[in-house]
């Protein structure tokens, strides 16, 4: 079905290369150079846009300002704002004031199609609550893997081109990224789709019993006894086995796994003759296998051999793009499955927050934030108030009326406001803590945040020594966004990654110290 799609934005290059893309999918372009001309433009088509495409820099009016005139004209047509400059701050801002979904320039064909279908198909909603797409447990394809982002769209076409042979896969990430659907998403992408699908978290099972649960066992082989354990290898004969956190197998069992890798046989504790199967082999690991290797904890002819077609799965920190369409996707989900007479939405204000938060646990701790929220919601929309363990892990989110929660003034990465002076403590090697409040002066009047000037012995410290230490305050201050970071310093982004490199300081742990 064709839609109308406005697309606000002064470049015209790049007017020109959201039109042809928009046509392309088989919408109509409708053109703005400024939020002014965008809101002109809306009101004399009517109710005829479907979906709005803005820019947030711009004369005249810009994005902020066309978010705002929105709200106070009651127009619900969905927003997608567009950002090239600017951290998560800018997007944060954005979607509290009403953005639908958000795009980082380049934007791909890909990601905007994305962003557009899934615009449309919340402005048609009926108001009737869907079924649920997937039941828990149930099978999963590639289809069913919600996302958005171009990193997570280049790991879902790699595991497309892994799903078309049964080349060993290893697929690396945090706990929590999703490695197991995108696992069965292979299975069911493969020829092996309808057989057996095995899984075993190898880190969950006693190190004595895990060759047994592997290869299986016979008790009394050699006395006529018949008792007999399959194993997890024999379940999944003819199908796939899943073998999470493979870099907790002990030692002894890796020597046999090698085996079954090597020749597609097995040896089960007390049989006397191996057993053949045909198992298509897809490990997960949230561990550098490589550094295990170096280690000693793994052996390194067992990881060449694994590790033929490895896929790394990027943290939710770091393609935030996935979160409101995961946030929705979830609420769609469970809204269903508990049977709710209406459907739920999520507040801006809320997804604002979801946007804000750097989820440590990944998409499973979503998942678990969402059900939450959708079992003891009271309305038909959710707010920051259904969300109290995130917002007080966030600057700029305050407790408010007894247990409420409201955005703080400052923002979720700006500085509280003059009266309450934003400082925080940076020991010289000690974490720097988490707090919602205004951090308070020191008793001598010297901020709590500010760096040492001479050492311990009274001479002036070092000037790398000094860098080094503010570089570090600086990506745990702003919670490892590169290009924020690089802007506050006033340095280039290759300018960052050449001094991150240079004092070994890793991005994602910026306060522990080079091995």
């Amino acid at each position: 079905m064709t839609s109308h799609i406005l697309v606000i934005d002064d470049d015209p290059v790049q007017r020109r290369l959201l039109t042809n893309m928009i046509e392309r999918l088989g919408h109509v372009a409708h053109l703005a150079d400024n939020g002014r001309s965008g809101l002109e433009l809306l009101e004399r088509k009517g109710g005829v846009i479907n979906v709005i495409l803005l820019d947030l820099l711009m004369p005249e009016m810009n994005g902020h300002g066309f978010l705002e005139a929105l709200a106070e004209r009651g127009i619900d047509t969905p927003v997608i704002v567009q950002t090239g400059q600017g951290g998560i701050e800018t997007v944060v801002q954005a979607m509290q004031a009403g953005a639908f979904d958000f795009l980082v320039k380049p934007v791909s064909p890909e990601r905007l199609s994305i962003a557009i279908g899934n615009a449309l198909k919340m402005a048609s909603r009926d108001g009737r609550v869907k079924t649920a797409r997937r039941p828990r447990g149930g099978a999963v394809g590639f289809d069913d893997i919600v996302s958005a982002s171009p990193a997570m769209i280049r790991v879902l076409d790699l595991a497309h081109r892994a799903a078309q042979s049964n080349i060993p896969i290893v697929l690396e990430g945090e706990s929590g990224v999703g490695k197991e659907m995108v696992a069965r998403a292979i299975q069911a992408a493969s020829d092996r789709s309808g057989k057996p699908f095995v899984t075993v978290n190898c880190g969950a099972i006693p190190h004595n019993l895990v060759e047994s649960i592997l290869f299986g066992h016979e008790k009394g082989a050699f006395t006529g006894a018949t008792e007999k354990h399959s194993g997890k290898f024999v379940d999944a004969d003819g199908g796939t086995l899943f073998l999470d956190e493979i870099g907790d197998l002990p030692l002894d069992v890796q020597v046999k796994l090698l085996r079954a890798v090597q020749q597609g046989e097995i040896e089960t504790v007390g049989a006397r003759q191996p057993q053949r199967v045909n198992v298509r082999l897809i490990s997960a690991t949230n561990k550098d296998l490589i550094n295990e290797v170096r280690e000693g904890r793994f052996r390194e002819d067992l990881y060449y051999r694994l590790n033929v077609f490895p896929i790394t799965i990027p943290a939710l920190r770091r393609r935030k793009e996935d979160i409101p369409v995961l946030a929705r996707a979830f609420v769609e989900r469970f809204t269903a499955e508990q049977r709710l007479n209406q459907p739920v939405s999520v507040s801006s204000g809320a997804m604002a927050l979801l946007t804000a938060y750097d989820w440590p646990g990944n998409i499973r701790q979503l998942e678990n934030a969402i059900f939450r929220a959708v079992v003891l919601s009271e309305g038909g929309e959710l707010t920051v108030k259904d969300f109290p363990q995130i917002a007080t892990q966030i600057p700029g989110y305050v407790v408010a009326d007894r247990g409420g929660f409201s955005w703080g003034e400052a923002g979720p990465e700006r500085r509280p406001p003059a009266a309450a002076p934003a400082t925080t403590a940076l020991p010289s090697r000690g974490e720097i803590p988490e707090r919602s409040e205004p951090w308070e002066p020191m008793s001598d009047g010297r901020s709590e945040n500010a760096i040492a000037s001479v050492d311990e012995g009274g001479d002036v410290r070092k000037l790398a020594d000094v860098e080094e230490e503010l570089i570090r305050f600086a990506l745990k201050f702003y919670r490892g966004q590169m290009s924020q970071v690089a802007r506050k310093l006033g340095i280039g982004r290759s300018t960052l990654y050449r001094k991150l490199k240079d004092y070994g300081i890793d991005p994602d742990n910026p306060l522990r110290e080079a091995a």
